[in-house]
C-alpha cells in the first residue's frame, strides 16, 4: 500500500510541535510516548500500520478548534479518528501527521422531542444515541454492525448504513447538521434541529467526505418514535444465487421490509457457534425483519412467505418470541467477530443493484476458486449493500497479495454491474486506487477541485480516497 513518504521537516520538530499542542490543551489529551501511539497506528484494517506523530484527545470542538489552528500554522497533516472501527484504513495515519481522536467527546448536548433531534459531541458511540432516548420511546436509526463501538463522527464521515437501512436509510438520511472544525481552526455549523437548512447543501457534502473537508466534532441526528412491532423471519435455501433471487422477488413486488440480511453456509456456521441463534442448517441464509402493528407485520410476513415458498426454501420460520428474535440479530450482529475467530480476510463493501444479486454471488464463487481463497457473504441485501469476506492466512506469504487483487476484481465485478465500490465503509486506501475504475478523471477532477476550497493545503487525512497519482501535485509539503 503505497504512501507519501514522511515530511523530515516535520518530524525534526516534532518536539516544538507537540510543545505547542500541550500548551493550548490539557497535558492528558496529548500523547507522544511510543507506547501510547501504537494504539492509533491503524484502524480495523490492521493489515497497515503507521505510529502517527502525536495523538490529540480533544474534549470539546474548542479544544478541536485550538489542535487544528497550530497543525494549521506549523503544516502539520491531520487525521481524524472516531472509533478506530474503519475497515478501509480511512484513519490510518502518516508518520508525520497528528490523529485528532474524538473519544473524549461523548456527551449528549441536547434532546429536542418535538423537532425529533438530538445533538451530540462526535465520539459518541451509535448505539448509546438509542439508548439516551429509548426510555421515551425514541431510537436512532442507522445501525452498522459495530454500532456498540462505533462513533457518529465516524459515521458521519463514511455515510455508515446498517441491517435497517433499507427501510430508514443511512447516515445522510438521518442526518440534521453539524458542527465543523475546518483545518485553520475555524469553526461553522451546517444546518440544526429542523428539516432543511437553506443554501447550498454543504451537509451533503460533508457526510461521506471522510475527514477530507474538516473534523466534525458535534452533529444533530433524527430520532425516531420506536415501532409497535418488529417480526425477523429465517428463510434458509439451497444456494446462494436462489437466496438472491428471493430477494430481488421481494424488492420487485414493492414490499418494503425493515431490513433484509443475507448469510452464506461459512457465515452461518461461525454465526451459529458464537451466538447459537437456532439457524438452519443451509447454504444460504435471509433475515427478513417487519414491523409496524399486528395487522401490518401479519399482511407483509403473508406476501413475504408467498415469494419465499416459490423459491423452494429449506426452511420458512418465524421468531416466536423476543428471546429468539433477539437471538437471531445478536447472530448476525456478530459476524465479522465470529468469522475472526476462524481466519483473517478482508471486508469489502462494493454495492450493486439488487437484480444484480444472483449473477454476481455467482461471480464471487468463480473468482473464490480462481484465486483459491475461501470467501464468506455476509450483507445488506435489501439495498445491495455486499459485504464478501475474503479468508486468508496473513502468516502465509503471498495470502495478503492474492486476498487484495480477488478483492479488487469483486469490486470492478460491482462497477461493472451497474454498482459502486463503497456503501458504507468509505474509500480509505482500500480502495484508492480502484477510483478510476467508477469516476473518469474529470469526475475525480471536480471532486478534488471541492477539497480544494475546504482544504486548501490538502492538510486533512492525507493520502486517502483519491489516487496518488492525480492528487499529488495538491499534497501538502
Amino acid at each position: 500500500m503505497d504512501m507519501p513518504v514522511p515530511d523530515p521537516q516535520i518530524l525534526a520538530r516534532k518536539d516544538a510541535i507537540t510543545a505547542r499542542l500541550r500548551a493550548a490543551l490539557p497535558a492528558s489529551a496529548v500523547i507522544t510516548d511510543d507506547t501510547g501511539l501504537r494504539a492509533y497506528e491503524c484502524d480495523a484494517l490492521s493489515a497497515y500500520r503507521c505510529p502517527p506523530l502525536a495523538v490529540v484527545l480533544p474534549g470539546s470542538t474548542e479544544e478541536a478548534a485550538a489542535a487544528l489552528r497550530i497543525c494549521h500554522e506549523e503544516r502539520v497533516k491531520v487525521v481524524p479518528r472516531g472509533a478506530g472501527t474503519s475497515l478501509a484504513g480511512g484513519s490510518m495515519p502518516t508518520a508525520d501527521a497528528v490523529v485528532i481522536g474524538l473519544a473524549r467527546m461523548n456527551a449528549v448536548l441536547e434532546v429536542d422531542f418535538a423537532s425529533r433531534a438530538i445533538h451530540v459531541q462526535a465520539g459518541r458511540t451509535n448505539l448509546s444515541v438509542s439508548a439516551a432516548v429509548g426510555a421515551g420511546g425514541w431510537f436512532y436509526a442507522p445501525d452498522p454492525s459495530s454500532q456498540l463501538a462505533c462513533a457518529i463522527g465516524g459515521n458521519i464521515a463514511m455515510n455508515s448504513g446498517g441491517a435497517h437501512c433499507l427501510k430508514y436509510g443511512v447516515t445522510t438520511n438521518n442526518l440534521l447538521g453539524v458542527t465543523l472544525v475546518m483545518m485553520d481552526g475555524s469553526v461553522v455549523t451546517l444546518g440544526g434541529p429542523w428539516m432543511d437548512a437553506g443554501g447550498l447543501d454543504l451537509l451533503g457534502v460533508v457526510c461521506g467526505s471522510e475527514g477530507q473537508l474538516g473534523v466534525v466534532t458535534e452533529a444533530w441526528l433524527r430520532i425516531l418514535p420506536k415501532p409497535e412491532g418488529a417480526l425477523p423471519v429465517l428463510m434458509g435455501f439451497s444456494s446462494n444465487e436462489v437466496a438472491g433471487a428471493c430477494v430481488a422477488d421481494i424488492i420487485r413486488a414493492g414490499l418494503s421490509p425493515v431490513a433484509i440480511e443475507f448469510m452464506d453456509r461459512p457465515c452461518i456456521r461461525a454465526c451459529e457457534a458464537f451466538a447459537r441463534a437456532g439457524y438452519p442448517d443451509c447454504e444460504a441464509l435471509l433475515i427478513v425483519e417487519v414491523e409496524g402493528s399486528p395487522g401490518e407485520i401479519a399482511a407483509q410476513i403473508a406476501r413475504i412467505r408467498e415469494i419465499a415458498l416459490r423459491h423452494d426454501p429449506v426452511e420458512l420460520r418465524e421468531a416466536r418470541d423476543e428471546d429468539e428474535a433477539r437471538r437471531i440479530w445478536l447472530g448476525r450482529k456478530s459476524a465479522f467477530g465470529a468469522m475472526g475467530q476462524i481466519a483473517d480476510y478482508i471486508c469489502l463493501d462494493g454495492t450493486i443493484p439488487v437484480s444484480k444479486l444472483p449473477e454476481v454471488l455467482r461471480g464471487i464463487g468463480g473468482l473464490s476458486a480462481h484465486y483459491g481463497l475461501g470467501v464468506a457473504n455476509v450483507f445488506h441485501a435489501g439495498d445491495g449493500n455486499m459485504h464478501p469476506l475474503i479468508l486468508y492466512d496473513a502468516n502465509r506469504p503471498g495470502d495478503l497479495e492474492r486476498a487484495e487483487a480477488m478483492g479488487a476484481d469483486i469490486l470492478k465485478l460491482c462497477v461493472a454491474v451497474g454498482g459502486c465500490l463503497s456503501g458504507e465503509h468509505g474509500v480509505g486506501v482500500e480502495k484508492r486506487d480502484l477510483m478510476e475504475v467508477q469516476f473518469a478523471t474529470a469526475d475525480l477532477e471536480a471532486q478534488m477541485r471541492i477539497k480544494d476550497v475546504f482544504d486548501p493545503g490538502w492538510l486533512l487525512n492525507p493520502a486517502k480516497v483519491f489516487p496518488l497519482a492525480l492528487s499529488a501535485g495538491r499534497r501538502a509539503g
